[in-house]
């Protein structure tokens, strides 16, 4: 019988936007169970609270059985090794994403030599976004600006936080 493979995708997902389910989506069909980290962000201003964030990504990934959502702080190192998995993902959309995920994956091996790192990039139609850029375009436009960034309830909570400021 051959060992069930699990990834972890990292990140603050401030908030989960489409490029990110695109990577977590194409990683569930490579690998057989994907483990959504969602980080305490203890070193970011973040604009949602942690549980906010699981639940945006819980509700993204609720059809997807293969896709865990786990809250997560300190090392990724240790959480990646309490669930016994052996594949970080990493979403690269540009260079310089990739020669700062290119660091943190030599890094990474350094510290868990037993973990390949995996870069994916997100499908043409999500290269240009980021969670920076959709908090900006939703907290700071009007109208239905940020709606093709991010699913109908990330949405909504945004423009939520826009009526609240």
């Amino acid at each position: 019988m051959s060992k069930q493979v699990v990834a972890i995708y990292p990140g603050t997902f401030d908030p989960i936007s489409l490029g990110h389910e695109d990577i977590v989506l194409r990683a569930a069909t490579m690998f057989d169970k994907v483990i959504l980290a969602v980080a305490t962000a203890h070193h970011k201003k973040t604009l949602f609270t942690l549980d906010e964030r699981m639940d945006m990504a819980r509700e993204a990934m609720a059809a997807h059985p293969q896709v865990a959502v786990v809250a997560f702080t300190g090392l990724a190192r240790d959480f990646v090794r309490s669930h016994s998995a052996t594949v970080m993902v990493r979403g690269v959309r540009t260079v310089t994403d990739f020669d700062y995920e290119f660091q943190l994956a030599g890094m990474n091996r350094e510290l868990m030599p037993e973990v390949e790192t995996v870069f994916l990039t997100p499908s043409a139609k999500f290269q240009f976004i980021s969670s920076t850029f959709v908090r900006e375009i939703s907290l700071l436009g009007a109208g239905d600006d940020g709606q093709n960034l991010v699913s109908a309830g990330v949405y909504k909570r945004l423009l939520a936080k826009r009526a609240a400021k």
